[in-house]
């Protein structure tokens, strides 16, 4: 959506917000400060301060009709913090009206909104719709111009906004009480595919999916749910001795099963092919779309609450990425909470072995990204007050020239917050440490929190 078309949507919308008799005002105003130092280049000091502002406005003529915005703006004070070197910019997020029916659980959404189904997460400027029916099913459609988003490189996206003219969308499910729920979504974004313009592209940023998902909890000791995604869109036809790529955008499933009443074992697997799964990004300019890598990944968590206060974890997880290896991280954790939560703290540990990964430096696996981690953390509220302190430290074999000569990174952060009353809330946080991009960072943020409401006589 152009500047211009923005602009004129939320004065719109907010020239409604008049109309309602209850209107909830929230936000969130926060002030950052941060010190880079990097190895070759200027030491900096960023001072960003972003403003985020949303509005819920209900009742507006009729109980069923709702005004719902949310947005922000940004400004730098001094350098700036963005790559593009501009020191200023603001988004609005959503902004629609809402019309919720009387029966079936209908209800229909005009405007700047976002649609999550099998397929993926989208942000549209259209209209949408959803309703239960009988038997157990339900059906939900949405259509209109998807939202285009910005990057540091126009050029690389200058054919975007001629493919994705246009996306819909829609799903039909089918439950059964709280026992099982199964799914099947299509999505197509854009009306022509890239050989199709007036000026052919050589990338192709239309998509068209077809997803799967389901739910099943037959017992109270066992849940699984996952979905499948394939990529149906027709794609220029690969060269001889090329492998064609995989129809099968992804797969993601979990299963999580209680043993007893203190035990928990959870299990996820998922495989995504990137050449399909990156056609199912709104964010296509900053992916490459010709990656035809693969991913595979598995791991297992197994949950001990060894008394009301204690938890212990331990997981493991298995990555493999067809073009860079296998990476293995395993580990655990231990949380301590009081009876009221005023109190709590944990502290973990995990080791990464990054040593058959093929491209950081198969000459030299010390230079691998293999490492140690370990993470202790803390959290207590009294009264008003409230307070956090969370450290963190990665230690490598040895000086990595990957990590801007370090053997090790940490970074420590620690908050204060103030509840002054039941609506606002101050805070800021302090945080020091090495990155793999400085080797001295401190960051500052000061942040407010506010919500206020405005109701008729009589009202909430």
């Amino acid at each position: 959506m152009k500047r211009q078309t923005q602009v004129a949507v939320l004065a719109t919308l907010m020239t409604a917000t008049a109309w309602g008799q209850e209107v909830s005002l929230y936000g969130t105003t926060m002030a950052q400060m941060w010190k880079q130092e990097t190895p070759g280049f200027d030491k900096a000091t960023y001072t960003p301060a972003t403003q985020y502002l949303g509005i819920d406005a209900t009742k507006l003529g009729t109980e069923r009709l709702s005004l719902h915005l949310f947005g922000w703006g940004r400004t730098d004070l001094s350098d700036a913090s963005t790559l593009d070197g501009s020191k200023s910019g603001g988004y609005l997020s959503y902004g629609y009206l809402q019309y919720r029916f009387e029966q079936a659980n209908a209800e229909i959404k005009a405007g700047r909104f976002s649609v999550n189904q099998t397929t993926g997460w989208e942000q549209v400027d259209g209209v949408s719709a959803r309703t239960d029916l009988r038997g157990g099913f339900t059906v939900s459609a949405f259509a209109g111009k998807p939202v285009l988003y910005k990057t540091v490189d126009p050029v690389a996206q200058k054919d975007y906004e001629y493919q994705s003219d246009l996306i819909f969308g829609a799903r039909v499910g089918w439950r059964s009480g709280q026992a099982a729920e199964v799914g099947v979504s299509y999505l197509q974004d854009g009306s022509k595919a890239a050989k199709d313009l007036t000026i052919p592209s050589s990338t192709d940023y239309t998509r068209k999916q077809v997803g799967a998902d389901v739910f099943l909890a037959p017992a109270s000791v066992f849940q699984f749910k996952g979905r499948t995604v394939f990529d149906i869109a027709s794609h220029p036809a690969v060269a001889a001795g090329v492998e064609e790529p995989s129809r099968v955008a992804e797969h993601d499933y979990t299963a999580t099963l209680k043993l007893g009443q203190q035990v928990t074992l959870a299990g996820n697997f998922a495989e995504r092919n990137f050449f399909a799964y990156f056609a199912g990004t709104n964010l296509p300019s900053l992916f490459r779309q010709d990656d035809k890598d693969k991913f595979q990944g598995h791991g297992a968590s197994l949950t001990w609450n060894a008394s009301g206060a204690v938890v212990v974890v331990a997981d493991y997880r298995h990555m493999h990425r067809e073009t860079y290896g296998d990476v293995n991280r395993f580990g655990g954790e231990v949380r301590w909470a009081n009876g009221e939560k005023t109190v709590q703290w944990g502290l973990g540990g995990h080791s990464v072995d990054a040593t058959k990964t093929l491209v950081v430096d198969p000459a030299a696996p010390s230079h691998s990204l293999s490492h140690t981690e370990v993470r202790a953390w803390g959290m207590m509220e009294k009264g008003k007050f409230s307070a956090s302190l969370d450290g963190i430290l990665q230690t490598y074999k040895k000086d990595n020239p990957y990590l801007a000569g370090l053997s090790s990174l940490y970074e420590v952060v620690g908050s204060l917050g103030f509840q002054a009353t039941k609506n606002f809330k101050v805070s800021g946080d302090l945080s020091y440490g090495s990155t793999p991009v400085s080797k001295n960072e401190t960051r500052g943020l000061l942040r407010a929190e506010y919500r206020f409401g405005m109701a008729s006589k009589g009202g909430r």
